[in-house]
């Protein structure tokens, strides 16, 4: 295991076995997502993108919230719109990063997850959260729609879910929001951190080939007609097939053996 800390430590990277976790570490701030913040995430995610070693990503936050959303008092110190343009521009291309990693992302949340918070745990593969987190899109209350934002949740819950949410402002909690599908699964707040290394663990333990795989086909394919999704569910498969990890998998299978999986990066 190693530690590696940038931008002043607010946000922080541990490497372990094949797993990155990064936290963000602004706790007397709820974790907002300033622009230092913005700038450091871009700049692991695409770190992580470009090292086939890793196989997975953790994302949580310090202290008694996951993520607040943007950095309002901030915003309101650049009252410029070329500004908040470009600042958008920037949180969504971290929220696309997350999406396009070639490796899952599981957001691991504790507390309140709000606006642009809410939406880095729409944006992650999997989400798991403890008990008394709560979840909210917030922004109308200080008369901002959360606009981009709504670009992930409406991808996670359905769009009336989502627009509820959008323009009441009103939380869910951890329970609603894993049957709204905001969430992949909730736990006892004391269990949270194991949950999360469990999942890491199963992850782990499959062929690094074939998540990979899994991971570029299943976000495009959501996009595309029918037909057009198996088309190319089924070129990436043949590809898959064509992998030493897959002949080495079913030849363990039919031989009732432990696999053993090419490991990246070593």
């Amino acid at each position: 295991m190693n530690h590696s800390q940038s931008s002043e430590d607010i946000l922080l990277r541990e490497n372990k076995d094949g797993a990155v976790y990064l936290t963000l570490n602004r706790p007397d701030k709820f974790n907002t997502l300033s622009d230092a913040l913005l700038t450091a995430l871009q700049r692991e995610l695409e770190a992580i993108a470009a090292d086939p070693a890793v196989r997975c990503v953790v994302i949580g936050g310090n202290g008694r919230g996951f993520c607040a959303g943007h950095d309002l008092r901030e915003m309101r110190a650049n009252p410029d719109q070329a500004y908040y343009q470009a600042l958008f521009r920037r949180c969504s291309r971290v929220m696309q990063s997350v999406v396009a990693l070639p490796v899952p992302v599981i957001a691991k949340v504790q507390g309140m997850a709000t606006a642009a918070g809410c939406q880095l745990v729409a944006s992650c593969d999997l989400a798991i959260a403890g008990q008394s987190a709560s979840f909210a899109v917030s922004g109308i209350n200080v008369g901002l729609f959360c606009s981009t934002p709504a670009v992930a949740l409406s991808r996670s819950v359905s769009p009336k879910r989502a627009f509820d949410m959008l323009v009441t402002g009103e939380f869910i909690d951890a329970e609603t929001a894993v049957a709204w599908g905001l969430l992949s699964a909730v736990t006892e707040d004391d269990d949270l951190d194991a949950a999360v290394d469990d999942k890491v663990a199963q992850i782990l333990s499959k062929s690094p080939a074939a998540v990979r795989f899994g991971k570029a086909m299943f976000h495009p394919q959501r996009q595309m007609a029918l037909a057009d999704a198996y088309d190319f569910a089924g070129d990436v498969m043949a590809e898959n097939m064509m992998s030493p990890d897959a002949g080495e998998g079913i030849d363990a299978f039919l031989g009732k053996r432990q696999p053993v999986w090419e490991q990246p990066g070593k």
